[in-house]
């Protein structure tokens, strides 16, 4: 019997040693489960710090960095309270001063815009923690109802104050350290700065107006389309480093800019054409400024070129604005591009003149001028036996800048040489015969033929003269 006790017991220990720890373990596991949702009920712990009306804005942003979306949005709805305490004190003080007049209203007054004040420094922290709160991805329906309770508040405010009390917050906030003053501050901060990024963005134009003029082969278009670029991107990221420093927020402007440009690509399709059309001509310099250019059906000299469109100035002096399209999609004929130019010229001489001599002199003609090049040596020749004349060739080399004082001269030279030597420049002539019909034999059909075959001939020849002497 005694033996049989003490295997009951035994076995009594073992299934309490099994069975135990499992039930200890439900109800442990069970008392943590109703703790955890306990406190997620109750929301997640903040430190106490990031909830005092007094802390600093700076501070306040330093330590919301670290907050999740779930601590953000519990931090919002605390300092949704703490703004609404507030408000409630400014409605009260609101419904005094509506109450009071005289000397008491105006004491009532101040203390009005003193805790108008405090409400004020009170929302830009509120704003912070909502901007934190948008940052990390926060739900934007429930963002924009936090910001709408601000912007209620201050538009009902507004409309309900009288005019004293508006003077009297406006006089508050521009004499406050946080208000006026600071905005005072951030304005002559941004002068000082754009003053002195003008200075630095000249500073680094000349440097590098000094430094590209050392690079070969590079065109003056390009070099100034360079150096405008440089100077206005430094200026750009000089401002966009002082704003952000002054605590404005730029990532939205990258964003508008963005959006901006998908909107102008569409809207101006022409201008990019002609913005595209700029780079190639600067890239590739098919000419340069100072040079003279035929171009887009235009003559004339390159005053400038920027990234939309060629200026040309003519030689009667007038400015003619060519979109850059319209210069690269066309034949570019670039006149002043070479060192030296050949100039051509025709004369004409009868049939009776000495050609020898009439070579000799234009050949004496070409010699005596001092803007001829000797290298490459001219061309003078007979080169065409024309229905009037004899007509030469000269074909003299010239610097290009010489071309039109060469012209001019050997036109001018050589006529007088000619009449000189009594050599003639003739007129376009034409042999007329007239045939009288009462001598003329009476015609038969072979006659017919040929005097009609004959009037075809001569016409011919007549309508070959006029296109040869045109």
């Amino acid at each position: 019997m005694s033996r049989l006790l003490r295997v009951c017991a035994l076995l009594l220990c073992g299934f309490a040693t099994v069975i135990l720890p499992n039930v200890l373990f439900d109800a442990a596991g069970a008392a943590a489960q109703e703790a955890t949702q306990a406190a997620d009920s109750e929301g997640p712990s903040l430190p106490s710090k990031l909830l005092q009306p007094n802390i600093d804005i700076k501070e306040l942003e330093y330590r919301v960095v670290p907050l999740t979306k779930a601590e953000l949005k519990g931090l919002a709805g605390e300092w949704l309270l703490i703004v609404k305490a507030k408000t409630e004190e400014v409605m009260e003080a609101q419904v005094t001063v509506a109450q009071t007049d005289g000397a008491v209203e105006d004491a009532v007054r101040e203390k009005l815009t003193a805790i108008h004040g405090e409400r004020s420094k009170l929302f830009d922290k509120y704003s912070a923690v909502l901007d934190a709160w948008e940052k990390k991805g926060g739900d934007p329906a429930a963002i924009a109802e936090y910001r709408g309770y601000q912007s209620a508040i201050a538009l009902e405010e507004t409309q309900k104050a009288d005019y004293k009390t508006l003077a009297a917050r406006a006089l508050a906030w521009l004499t406050d350290e946080d208000g006026g003053i600071e905005l005072v501050k951030d304005v002559a901060i941004v002068v000082i700065s754009f003053l002195g990024l003008l200075f630095v963005a000249r500073m680094v134009r000349k440097f590098v107006r000094r430094w590209i003029g050392h690079v070969p082969n590079l065109s003056s278009l390009l070099q100034a389309f360079i150096i405008g670029i440089v100077y206005w991107l430094v200026l750009a990221f000089g401002l966009m480093i002082v704003l952000s420093a002054l605590g404005v927020d730029i990532t939205p402007l990258f964003a508008l800019i963005g959006g901006a440009s998908i909107i102008a690509a569409f809207a101006m399709q022409d201008t990019l054409s002609n913005l595209a059309s700029g780079l190639l001509i600067m890239i590739y310099r098919p000419f340069d400024e100072g040079d003279y250019v035929d171009t887009g059906g235009v003559n004339g000299t390159v005053k400038s070129v920027n990234i939309v469109a060629t200026t040309v100035v003519t030689p009667d002096n007038k400015v003619i604005v060519i979109p850059n399209k319209n210069v690269w999609g066309n034949i570019i004929t670039n006149v002043t591009a070479s060192d030296t130019r050949r100039v051509d010229l025709i004369f004409g001489i009868s049939y009776d003149d000495s050609i020898p001599q009439a070579l000799h002199i234009l050949e004496e003609a070409v010699t005596a001028h001092p803007l001829v090049l000797k290298d490459p040596e001219p061309t003078i020749r007979v080169n065409e036996l024309a229905d009037s004349s004899v007509n030469l060739i000269c074909r003299p080399w010239v610097k290009t800048e010489d071309y039109w004082t060469v012209y001019w001269d050997l036109m001018r030279y050589v006529k007088e040489l000619f009449d000189a030597a009594g050599i003639s420049i003739p007129y376009p002539q034409q042999d007329v015969h007239y045939i009288d019909s009462k001598a003329a034999p009476k015609p038969t059909a072979g006659s017919v033929l040929a005097k009609e075959k004959k009037s075809t001939t001569a016409t011919t020849s007549i309508a070959e003269g006029d296109e040869g002497t045109s």
